[in-house]
């Protein structure tokens, strides 16, 4: 059972930020330089300032002996470790709680608190590297059979390891981003050889994206999969766009390269394991039984609800027409985050890892427009009559998340990207 705390700032009904969740950002006010913030309810707290006015006394905290949050960014707040992310988190709730010291400090208050329409949401932290996994079995199961056929939907390594590949971090971009068609190689089934086109199958997927904290672990020295969550800071929302006819093109041998690196979107707020420990679910037993590096004592994920969005130029009003979950994963963070250093590679506080679109067992769960239209096959027909096979010019996508309810509801805010059309031929004539 939660703590029993209720804030003194405003909270709406419905709100993705009570009390119970203090995620972690950075913000900045009209014309100012970013700084790293909470929020709760409608309103965003800089935390430069609660420090700067000797808030963060905790045991830990104050024994520092330098400043964390003075930069624009979450960075030197990630490197440290679990005990500290608990201690300010915790502070937070207190002195935000109704009766705490700050309730009645106005002055204090103007400086610490913004109201959030007076401010902007930038990337939260600089981050080091971005991989992506393939780890929800129904999304593995679903694009397998579109691709080989039921019978073989399944790699013969899948429920072995934690399937991923590198991504590039240079073109993560945060929330209300617009991303722009891309252009690439294409070659279509029946054609002799590639065209150099436009992307016609441009298609997002729905990702759980997980911040790496804590000090690296050395060059050659696997992380334990026991000890691993320890390195997990916190949580976002991951759009991973994908340019899928590119994308048949150049995979082979290595894998998706330009079909997927030209934009990935994630929420601002970074949400902790703290918030979502009352949602914490088991994983259902994995056979064969995995090898002892990935042999977990407690195989969990958490109960987050996943959501996806569409508004076109025609119908703008967003529409609800996915949802699907967190739980729906077969290889656990924890999992993912020990395979990827069982070679010895040192993992930095600030990389990002990707869960891989996370599927449902319902056509309205299937975590992007391949799934969801079977390769193009059955159309998402929305409530105004127009169809999708994948996005338009002018689509806007919007993923939410949220655990729990009311004032023990934990959200994400919003993960959202507007589709500008590609550049002209011409661009490249010159």
């Amino acid at each position: 059972m939660q703590q029993a705390i209720q804030a003194f700032l405003l909270v709406p009904k419905d709100s993705d930020f009570t009390i119970k969740n203090i995620p972690f950002g950075v913000a900045s006010k009209a014309n100012g330089n970013p700084f790293p913030a909470t929020i709760i309810g409608d309103s965003v707290i800089n935390l430069a300032k609660l420090e700067a006015l000797g808030y963060f006394n905790g045991p830990l905290f104050s024994t520092l002996g330098s400043k964390v949050f003075d930069s624009g960014n979450l960075n030197k707040f990630v490197s440290l470790s679990r005990p500290y992310w608990k201690e300010v988190r915790s502070q937070i709730q207190t002195l935000f709680s109704c009766g705490s010291q700050l309730e009645n400090n106005q002055e204090a208050l103007a400086e610490i608190v913004t109201p959030v329409q007076d401010t902007k949401n930038h990337l939260p932290i600089t981050i080091g590297e971005y991989t992506d996994f393939y780890s929800s079995k129904n999304h593995a199961f679903n694009m397998g059979s579109i691709i080989r056929g039921p019978d073989n939907a399944m790699q013969p390594n899948w429920y072995y390891l934690p399937v991923g590949y590198h991504g590039r971090r240079s073109s993560i971009v945060v929330d209300g981003t617009d991303i722009r068609r891309p252009w690439g190689q294409v070659k279509a089934p029946t054609a002799e050889k590639p065209s150099f086109t436009k992307c016609k199958r441009l298609d997002y997927e729905l990702e759980i994206g997980a911040v790496i904290g804590g000090a690296p672990n050395n060059l050659g020295e696997p992380i334990k999969v026991n000890q691993a969550e320890d390195r997990v800071f916190g949580f976002v929302i991951l759009n991973d766009w994908s340019a899928r006819d590119v994308q048949v093109w150049e995979y082979v041998p290595l894998g998706p390269f330009g079909a997927k690196n030209f934009a990935s979107t994630i929420s601002p707020w970074i949400v902790s394991i703290e918030a979502l420990e009352p949602f914490r679910i088991q994983l259902p037993e994995q056979d064969p039984e995995p090898f002892v590096y990935l042999k977990e004592q407690n195989h969990t994920s958490f109960d987050i609800r996943l959501e996806v969005l569409i508004g076109t130029e025609k119908s703008p009003e967003l529409e609800h027409f996915t949802t699907s979950n967190f739980k729906y994963m077969y290889w656990s963070v924890n999992q993912q985050i020990a395979h990827h250093s069982i070679t010895g590679c040192n993992i930095q506080p600030g990389d990002l890892f990707g869960s891989g679109t996370i599927s449902g067992t319902t056509k309205d769960g299937r975590g992007c427009l391949m799934e969801y239209t079977w390769n193009g096959k059955e159309p998402l027909v929305l409530k105004s009559g127009e169809q999708r096979l994948f996005l338009e010019d002018g689509d806007v996508l919007e993923m939410r998340g949220f655990a729990g309810e009311g004032e023990n509801r934990v959200g994400f805010g919003r993960c959202k990207g507007k589709i500008l059309p590609a550049l002209d031929e011409a661009y490249f004539q010159s």
